[in-house]
């Protein structure tokens, strides 16, 4: 089995889980004896392009033509079995799948956000849920709110990009939705529900936790509004300080002026700063449970994969996919404080009991040898 990953890479100032993913699945494909071409592009690149090219990057969303040009002769030399697509912008743009196509490789997609119909791909605007393009021809709301990147002009390519690829999306041979939350997104999209395959993203085994517990609650995200730091923090201060044990914040965004307020304002808040991973996976050991408290339909957050890997349950939101994640291995709770805030007793009094509950969750569901081999049934399916 011969397969091209595609996927443009995002800039390294803006640190992507969804990087993260694609490059261990490239790994776990390679070890279970698939042949991967990789077809990759970095929004770094951008900077360093041909002055033509970079005339020509607005357009890029809808079309790139070296792009187009470099898949093709990649196809054409590596001959491969299937196409496998994670993020096409803004360097290879949707594209790709008639690219593959015309050199009759089928496609699959996994997908990590909303955007075949939300230009920012969030479902989220203005510090609440927003599906005012969902069902329209073409996204206007998304151009009037400025949704992506807080520009109307970005956002109108982006609109028409959705618009000019709606064919192209579901002309895609099959999709890896990597929640449930994520497959009923693509069936209200028109997606017939025999072209999609659910099957969540893997994460390389930390091994056996410790046998030792870890204290407190630990929040690791983006600090902003969508990730729930705002309902999080306003949860705990409705709790004297100490009752809950410590809270650990880490990350960084542009909530990061509150959060470093109220860990000047209260000895059981600390905050950690942005950390890498291994700093991250150090934290999670030592907690007792970690905190994904979104507001938004949040995909996969592989916080909580990690958590559930490392043996600690998770306190999450009813939002998205967090509560298939979370299954049986801690708390959904509504995206409100006061549910949250009874969350967060409810856990401080029973994490320690759900760490094992935690760790069998991830070896039965999450874990790459059992994730690899189903992606590798989807190939054989769509490449028959």
């Amino acid at each position: 089995m011969k397969v091209v990953v595609a996927h443009n890479r995002y800039a390294a100032a803006a640190p992507s889980g969804e990087n993260v993913i694609v490059d261990a699945e490239i790994a776990q494909l390679r070890a279970a004896g698939v042949t991967v071409a990789p077809f990759l592009r970095s929004s770094d690149e951008i900077g360093g392009l041909p002055a033509g090219q970079k005339a020509l990057l607005p357009l890029s969303p809808i079309y790139n033509g070296p792009s187009q040009r470099a898949l093709a002769e990649l196809l054409r030399t590596e001959k491969p079995d299937v196409l496998h697509l994670h993020n096409p912008y803004p360097l290879l743009s949707p594209w790709v799948v008639r690219t593959a196509h015309k050199h009759g490789v089928p496609v699959v997609q996994t997908v990590h956000n909303y955007r075949q119909v939300c230009a920012p791909g969030l479902y989220f605007r203005d510090g609440h849920v927003c599906h005012d393009c969902r069902g329209r021809a073409f996204g206007l709301p998304a151009i009037r709110h400025a949704c992506y990147r807080g520009s109307r002009p970005q956002s109108a390519i982006m609109a028409t990009t959705l618009a000019v690829h709606r064919g192209t999306w579901r002309s895609v041979d099959r999709y890896v939705a990597l929640t449930s939350a994520i497959a009923d997104h693509l069936r209200d999209y028109g997606i017939p529900a025999d072209r999609i395959s659910v099957k969540p993203n893997a994460i390389p085994d930390p091994g056996q936790p410790a046998g030792t517990p870890g204290s407190g609650f630990l929040f690791a995200a983006r600090l902003s509004p969508e990730k729930g730091l705002g309902l999080l923090l306003d949860a705990w201060l409705g709790h004297a300080e100490g009752e809950l044990g410590t809270l650990r914040i880490a990350g960084d965004g542009p909530l990061r002026p509150l959060a470093e307020s109220v860990a000047a304002s209260r000895a059981d808040v600390t905050y950690l700063g942005p950390l890498d991973r291994p700093a991250t996976l150090a934290q999670i050991a030592a907690a007792a449970c970690v905190v994904a408290p979104s507001a938004w339909h949040d995909v996969l957050p592989t916080i909580i994969l990690e958590a559930l890997a490392s043996g600690r349950p998770v306190l999450g939101t009813t939002m998205g996919g967090i509560p298939y994640l979370v299954g049986d291995a801690g708390w959904v709770v509504e995206p409100e404080a006061g549910a949250i805030a009874a969350g967060l007793k409810a856990a401080h009094a029973a994490a320690a009991g759900l760490a094992t509950t935690a760790r069998r969750r991830y070896e039965q569901s999450f874990a790459p040898d059992v994730l690899v081999r189903k992606l590798i049934d989807i190939y054989g399916e769509v490449a028959k």
